[in-house]
């Protein structure tokens, strides 16, 4: 997938909005929170090889610190940001919809991170489809309602039964981390019928026989999608353009060392994630997987947001996608 280079943008605006604002301090601290999770690839290869403080003093800001704070969920980390306690933080793109919706605007995108499918991957050989799963059959996904993975699963059971039934599928939902529900599933000794996963557990899922996917998330969406980003207040934005450049050029060589040097990105998450299940060819295999994408480029997310305020979960609806995004991506082809 072509990309478009943003750091055109980034000087531009940067040069234009360094000569009519008064000289201030910029924050004295830059903290990130992470998530250690291949779907977040891009921050990791970030902190690993330490991108951001080297763009920090090409800024001039090499004294300015880098904290990265890990999370278990996007949800963890909306009111440290909210607070002014984190700068940026990353997190599935329908947590981000809703907090975009209920700040009023006070958060927006600064990138997309990854596009790639979640899996509803099954050990029944019965179930073929989402119309074959009954009440017993129990679905695991990181947080009921409203995770990324449970929204997914009710814009499923619209597709397939209507608008009015897409929380049909809700009461056989159960939350389990995406590790507890893989390990559950594998086991096949308890009554986790399902988890609806992304990598690297999809791929450790498939490695027993005996388990098979149902449904792509793809499928649900009508193509690709993304699935994570990152994102900032907008007036952390404002105030501290110097930082949001420099994080947005390191960004920028975090994704090329993914497209150009998997072996290099992988074993940045095997280092990080200290993950003992996969080797490192093992991750460059999923990471070449062309179903998964690294880019700044948000896709197909206004799929997400009209469903998310269709059904009540967001009063608030935004013009286009670009209201929910900061205009570094704008030049860019999202959706």
């Amino acid at each position: 997938m072509a990309r478009k280079s943003i750091l055109p943008w980034v000087v531009g605006a940067l040069g234009a909005a360094l000569a009519v604002l008064p000289a201030q301090a910029e924050v004295a601290k830059v903290r990130i929170a992470q998530q250690l999770s291949l779907a977040f690839l891009p921050a990791m290869v970030m902190q690993k090889e330490k991108l951001l403080e080297a763009e920090m003093e090409k800024a001039g800001l090499k004294d300015v610190p880098v904290e990265w704070s890990t999370f278990a969920g996007g949800n963890s980390a909306i009111d440290a940001v909210l607070a002014g306690e984190l700068q940026f933080a990353s997190s599935g793109i329908t947590p981000f919809i809703t907090l975009w919706a209920k700040s009023n605007g006070r958060v927006k995108g600064v990138a997309a991170m990854s596009a790639q499918p979640e899996y509803l991957n099954c050990r029944n050989p019965a179930l073929k489809s989402v119309r074959d799963l009954t009440a017993k059959d129990k679905i695991a996904v990181p947080a009921i309602k409203v995770s990324t993975q449970a929204v997914f699963l009710q814009m499923e059971a619209a597709r397939t039964w209507g608008d009015a039934n897409f929380e049909k599928l809700d009461p056989m939902t159960v939350s389990l981390s995406q590790a507890d529900a893989s390990i559950a599933l594998m086991s096949g000794s308890n009554d986790i019928a399902c988890t609806f996963t992304s990598q690297p557990f999809t791929f450790l899922q498939k490695k027993d026989p005996g388990i098979h996917t149902i449904l792509n998330s793809f499928d649900t969406l009508g193509g690709p999608a993304t699935l994570t980003m990152v994102w900032a207040t907008v007036d952390f934005q404002k105030n501290n353009p110097k930082t949001y450049a420099a994080f947005l050029a390191a960004y920028e060589k975090a994704l090329g060392i993914i497209h150009n040097d998997k072996k290099r990105a992988a074993q940045v998450y095997l280092d990080l994630s200290k993950d003992k299940s996969l080797s490192n060819a093992d991750v460059v295999s999923i990471i070449s997987d062309p179903q998964i994408t690294f880019v700044m480029t948000p896709e197909n997310t206004m799929k997400s947001v009209k469903f998310m305020n269709q059904v009540g979960r967001i009063k608030k609806m935004p013009a286009s996608w670009k209201e929910m995004w900061f205009e570094n991506v704008h030049s860019l082809s999202g959706s």
